[in-house]
């Protein structure tokens, strides 16, 4: 019976010890619907107005490699996309609009690992890197709809934070919250002032990880 339960221990601490050693690999995707939120942010010649604020769709594929045990430095892939629609009217006068952006950035993060003898592995990580947004905007006063189509760059960085659940000592079911900043700046056609557009995004998410050990612990194995 000794022998049963000290088995048993020695394997589930088999399996809450992830591959997170020098060498090892890590790879993710995590997606958040309707959890996040999003808040922009326009500002000419020093005046700021708020927008509205949205809820969004993301998702993050990600890669990275073990510098050293529990750190690992990589790739994110953040692709976030956001539908924003307006309606009112006034004085007789129907007013709809529809704005529709997608933001494609690609992020070099570091993330420790906070490893800890169970199958609970805590995480945090950041990164900073370059963002695309394009966007397309339809407005229709009375029935009369005029399209625009609009695309920008700018730095965006994030930080995140989290929770892995070891399924096998490779496979990670995690939960997490992560912040998404995008600022951009673009010249107003016939004025000397600059539109300053920042996106801050926060949300929840939940995703998988597979870490993948190094061939050189394999042949030890």
């Amino acid at each position: 019976m000794k022998k049963l339960l000290l088995a048993g221990a020695v394997a589930l601490f088999g399996l809450s010890n992830a591959q997170m050693t020098k060498g090892d690999w890590v790879f993710s995707g995590n997606t958040g619907l309707g959890f996040n939120n999003s808040t922009r942010t326009y500002k000419v010649e020093g005046e700021s107005t708020d927008g509205p604020k949205v809820s969004t769709i993301t998702f993050t594929p990600s890669v990275g490699y073990f510098v050293m045990d529990k750190l690992a430095v990589g790739i994110d892939l953040d692709l976030i996309s956001t539908t924003t629609k307006v309606s009112g009217g006034s004085f007789g006068i129907d007013f709809k609009s529809k704005s529709t952006s997608t933001n494609f950035s690609v992020m070099p993060t570091a993330t420790y690992y906070f490893v800890n003898g169970t199958k609970f592995v805590p995480y945090l990580g950041a990164g900073v890197g370059f963002a695309t947004e394009k966007t397309k905007s339809t407005d229709t006063v009375m029935g009369v709809a005029n399209s625009t189509n609009n695309t920008a760059g700018g730095l965006s960085w994030k930080v995140k934070g989290g929770i892995n659940y070891m399924v096998t000592q490779s496979l990670a079911i995690n939960v997490g919250v992560s912040y998404n900043q995008f600022s951009s700046k673009q010249d107003i056609d016939g004025t000397s002032n600059q539109l300053k557009t920042k996106v801050n995004t926060f949300g929840a998410n939940v995703g998988f990880s597979y870490f993948l050990k190094s061939k050189a612990q394999k042949s030890d194995k």
